[in-house]
């Protein structure tokens, strides 16, 4: 049984992994999978999953998959090179459907099981996006002709290990297949309940829940000292972090000195003792030292960034602005941020932090405007905010960094499925394109420090905390689970192949 912590108090039944709608089913990538998988153990690097094997021609424009030849999609017919053209061909068919941030310009058959995909630039290091699950490989023979913008898909065929055999608005039920092409599970189903990060833990302490992804400060005394044979808390770094968004495309936040007023003003402490992250606090890069420690800046690398009032009181000084009833004045014009976040993770305390910091050192009054993640994540996509709290992350370093490509900017009330901060920076993108157009590892390194630098300096966005998957296990009934000491795949219900990965090593307890 998992214990879903963030997708609200009820599930939609929509399995509709491209449509525009922002409330889906949950952990839809249990049975739709991608082509492949990023490895967080391994650096982030991106590995073949649907894919067999994958090469870059010299340019680094067209990308050869040859596809395993051993898949179906649960009603039994093959996984081919046609239904991953349809799928691939989806986000580029209406831009509505790209919500996975794809950046490719073109997909084709070379043969029955070889697919090419083509970037109109070099794309060395935008692999990633295929392992979205936005994503997922679709079989053509049931999608092909639907309306995607309405349809729900409420019965889903997909190459993925599970199939949905039960749903509830309180509970989905999925059912292992016994013909999936990664192996055989010991367990026959799995279940997923809407639970809040409070409640979850009675259930985990009472045996209700064996899986959750749930922040737990006390947990080595509150939850492991109870049964440390089978109560285990475990950490794993996604290599990126939660981060204060601004929205660049609109004054006052398009001004480098009032963002690093609001950065500078940051409680990164007292937050994450609030969301029970002791020890999580962000860098001014956004990279986290476990898995990227050998490519950040020596002048960052370990910082922790601490309140600086009076240097944030001598930047709002630059920015122009005067502070006038708690408003931003400047050039007759007034100005009431509003900070957006996501009420479906208890953020109300985290939000509530920053915006009494800001009033307490800068005069500042920010509305705090918590919205439901669904709504949160449109208001994003179409820019409809002006600060907000997103989780950069991705594969890699260029993954990473993506979140500020010219090439993702889209005007506002169109929707971003990248860049939702609109941010336009020539030397960005130049930075950017030396990252993505090589596979030479000094013009790499290079390039990212660069983007290091102007993550600091230019505060396009501000990491707040290192994001880590903290994961609650109740392991009596199951054994088998990785550690963050020996693992080559996360426990994490929500990363597909890794859940996957996961799940087929499970054992009965005692077995």
């Amino acid at each position: 049984m998992f214990g879903k912590t963030d997708g609200g108090t009820t599930f939609v039944r929509n399995y509709n992994m491209f449509g525009p709608a922002t409330q889906k089913s949950p952990n839809g990538e249990l049975i739709y999978e991608p082509l492949v998988r990023i490895d967080y153990s391994d650096g982030g690097k991106v590995k073949p999953w649907l894919a067999e094997s994958m090469e870059f021609d010299e340019a680094g424009t067209t990308l050869t998959m040859k596809l395993r030849g051993d898949v179906t999609f649960s009603d039994g017919k093959p996984m081919t090179a046609d239904d991953v053209v349809f799928s691939l061909g989806i986000p580029l068919g209406d831009p509505t459907f790209n919500t996975g941030g794809t950046t490719y310009d073109s997909v084709a058959k070379k043969d029955a099981s070889t697919v090419t995909v083509h970037w109109p630039s070099p794309a060395f290091s935008e692999l990633g996006q295929l392992a979205s699950p936005q994503l997922p490989v679709v079989p053509k023979h049931i999608w092909d002709g639907k309306n995607l913008k309405r349809w729900t898909n409420p019965d889903p065929v997909g190459t993925g290990p599970f199939t949905l055999t039960r749903f509830a608005p309180q509970q989905v039920t999925l059912g292992a297949r016994t013909d999936y092409w990664g192996g055989r599970f010991a367990l026959k189903t799995f279940k997923i309940i809407p639970t809040s990060g409070d409640s979850v833990k009675a259930q985990l302490l009472r045996d209700d829940v064996e899986w959750a992804l749930v922040a737990w400060n006390g947990a080595e005394q509150e939850y492991v000292a109870k049964n440390p044979k089978h109560h285990l808390y475990q950490k794993y770094a996604t290599g990126g972090a939660y981060s204060l968004f601004f929205n660049a495309a609109r004054a006052p936040f398009d001004n480098v000195h009032l963002r690093r007023a609001l950065a500078m003003t940051l409680p990164r402490e007292d937050i994450v003792t609030t969301l029970q992250r002791p020890g999580t606090e962000a860098g001014p890069t956004g990279l986290v030292d476990e898995i990227y420690a050998d490519l950040i800046l020596p002048e960052y690398r370990g910082k922790v960034q601490k309140i600086d009032v009076e240097g944030a009181r001598r930047e709002l000084a630059l920015s122009g602005f005067e502070v006038r009833g708690g408003k931003l004045v400047k050039d007759g014009k007034s100005h009431s941020p509003r900070l957006s976040f996501n009420q479906d993770f208890g953020w109300d305390p985290y939000a509530n932090i920053m915006v009494r910091s800001w009033e307490k050192h800068l005069g500042i009054k920010v509305k705090s405007a918590g919205a439901p993640g669904a709504n949160l994540f449109d208001q994003q996509q179409t820019g409809d905010f002006d600060l907000t709290i997103y989780a950069t992350g991705g594969a890699g370093v260029a993954g990473i960094f993506s979140f500020l490509s010219g090439r993702a900017y889209r005007p506002l009330g169109e929707k971003a499925a990248a860049n939702i901060g609109r941010w336009k920076d020539d030397a960005t993108d130049a930075a950017i394109g030396r990252l993505l157009g090589t596979q030479d590892p000094a013009v790499t390194t290079s390039a990212g420090h660069e983007l290091q630098k102007i993550v600091a300096e230019q505060v396009p966005y501000s990491p707040i905390y290192n994001s880590y998957w903290f994961m609650a296990i109740n392991a009596r009934n199951w054994s088998g689970w990785p550690t963050p000491e020996n693992f080559s795949y996360v426990p994490f219900p929500g990363l597909g192949p890794d859940t996957t990965l996961t799940l087929l090593k499970l054992k009965q307890a005692g077995k």
